[in-house]
């Protein structure tokens, strides 16, 4: 009788915990959601401000890279190396102890990074150079690059202070306010578009001071709920803290594996800047974004909370439960990725068109904006598929393993740019990352079957038809009502977007009736 009762128990608080892992994704997601639609707003913004210039060209090369450790810090990378460390703490050390570690953290992570970002600032040329090879030959494009990079390069320490109370934050089940924080950067930036550029001899430089602005803004935002927990960081540096050497030697691998996507559309932008002409760099940008749409919204949200949720299962050494999370986790992945890539693919043009065209960005171009966007779709799975396969390594405070795989990837990439980039341009640099993408996706599972920590069964085959069948609904309603490019040229701007919104909610609700006709239900994905 004990052993039911305590067997009942144990069943209620993994059915809680279950519940309350679904509720967080929500939560997250709905707050990221809000994110990205911002940031979609900054990109009609800079799009229709300043199009696809040579001075567009130039700001997108100088925001990539703080851009770059905005993702790797503050949505991934750090989260992955401290959160399993942080939540081990949490389990076996007092709280006097795990105050210590986060201290000693901030006083490591800090001088790091104070150093990174003086040589940043002082070797712009250098890195504008290494970033931008094709800018060489053009001086005032090149100038531009260089004063840029002075005044964004600070954002890293910036950022990645705030991914690291985010890191924190998460640690103690506090996931709205990591997920909302973002949404200062899109509203610095779209304010100083619109309203400082104007000011400014070359308007672009207002952006990237916009930078620095959403940086400060954003770590101050974070200290306060911090305060409420009394976890405040008071930076402290001992050389031998066991706990910070840990975090490090986890990070150092995992800055490279969970931004392997992110290193390769880098270094779409450096192959970009030799393309001849402008605009290629810009057309990569704005494909780019629209794409991370979906990704940042779904995958990065997936991937926030079922990685505490994984580190937990492990240090408890419940291997059926953290299979199951991961199933779960990747059954998420399909659901909403696999509708998010057909439709990015077939509205295309019709989504480029309604966001974009107007103002600085002509007609002509759409198309190569289009393409890029399409050829990056076609990767968008393996990109969200990724985010939480990583994060069953990083659980288990595995790291070597990804960057092996990362590092073939990497390699895949640069194969396949240069293969590409002269009969295909850009659009053959963002095929390349697709492929890329593929290539360290299955690497990463089949790691993990071959651990044993995950195993395809039936019960999902099945399903990923089900929802294989219930998109091709949803395929055939976009494909039979969208019209021509010429046709959404020709309208209006709120026309478009009444277009547009049709499509959409038109798709996806018949997306999810085809998953009620398959059999699908809602209580199939809570976890």
């Amino acid at each position: 009788m004990q052993e039911d009762s305590t067997s009942n128990i144990s069943k209620k608080k993994d059915k809680e915990s279950s519940n309350s892992l679904a509720r967080s994704s929500m939560v997250v997601s709905s707050l990221t959601f809000f994110s990205r639609i911002l940031g979609l707003v900054r990109e009609i913004v800079f799009a229709a401000f300043f199009g696809d210039s040579a001075q567009a060209d130039a700001f997108f090369v100088a925001f990539r890279i703080p851009n770059f450790l905005r993702r790797l810090f503050a949505e991934g990378a750090f989260s992955q190396a401290f959160v399993p460390i942080l939540s081990e703490y949490k389990q076996k050390c007092s709280i006097a102890e795990v105050k210590d570690l986060i201290d000693h953290v901030a006083g490591r992570l800090s001088s790091i990074l104070l150093i990174i970002s003086i040589i940043g600032v002082v070797a712009a040329p250098i890195l504008a150079g290494l970033f931008a090879p094709g800018y060489l030959d053009d001086g005032e494009k090149f100038s531009l690059l260089v004063d840029m990079l002075r005044i964004t390069f600070p954002y890293i320490l910036l950022i990645s202070l705030t991914g690291f109370a985010g890191g924190i934050l998460n640690s103690y089940n506090r996931f709205a306010v990591p997920a909302v924080t973002p949404v200062f950067l899109n509203i610095s930036l779209i304010t100083c578009a619109i309203w400082l550029s104007p000011l400014f001899a070359e308007p672009v430089i207002a952006i990237a001071w916009g930078v620095i602005a959403a940086g400060i803004i954003q770590l101050m935002f974070q200290l306060p709920f911090l305060g409420h927990l009394n976890l405040i960081p008071r930076p402290r540096l001992r050389p031998k803290h066991e706990g910070v050497s840990r975090v490090i030697t986890l990070m150092i691998p995992v800055m490279f594996s969970v931004s392997v996507g992110q290193i390769n559309l880098l270094l779409d932008t450096v192959l970009a800047t030799s393309i001849e002409g402008d605009g290629s760099v810009s057309w990569l940008y704005y494909a780019d974004r629209i794409m991370y749409l979906p990704l940042g919204v779904f995958a990065v949200a997936i991937a926030t909370v079922i990685l505490p949720s994984l580190s937990r299962k492990h240090s408890e050494e419940s291997l059926d439960e953290f299979k199951e999370t991961l199933d779960w986790g990747l059954r998420c992945i399909l659901l909403i990725g696999l509708p998010a890539c057909l439709a990015l693919t077939a509205l295309a043009e019709p989504m480029v068109i309604t966001l974009y065209q107007r103002g600085e960005f002509g007609v002509e171009s759409v198309l190569p904006t289009s393409r890029a966007l399409q050829a990056y779709s076609l990767g968008l799975l393996a990109f969200m598929a990724i985010k939480v396969l990583a994060s069953a390594y990083f659980s288990r405070q595995d790291t070597k393993t990804p960057v092996r795989y990362g590092i073939i990837a990497m390699i895949s990439n640069m194969v396949m740019n240069l293969l590409l980039i002269l009969p295909l341009a850009h659009i053959g640099l963002a095929l390349a990352t697709a492929f890329s993408s593929w290539v360290n996706a299955g690497l990463l599972l089949f790691g993990l079957i071959k651990l044993k920590l995950f195993s395809f069964h039936r019960k999902f085959f099945f399903m990923s038809l089900q929802i294989i069948l219930a998109n091709l609904l949803m395929l055939a309603f976009i494909m039979g009502f969208n019209t021509a490019a010429d046709q959404w040229i020709e309208w209006n701007t709120l026309t478009r977007v009444g277009n547009l919104a049709f499509l959409c909610i038109g798709g996806g609700f018949c997306y999810c009736l085809g998953l009620l006709i398959v059999g699908i239900r809602p209580s199939n994905f809570r976890h």
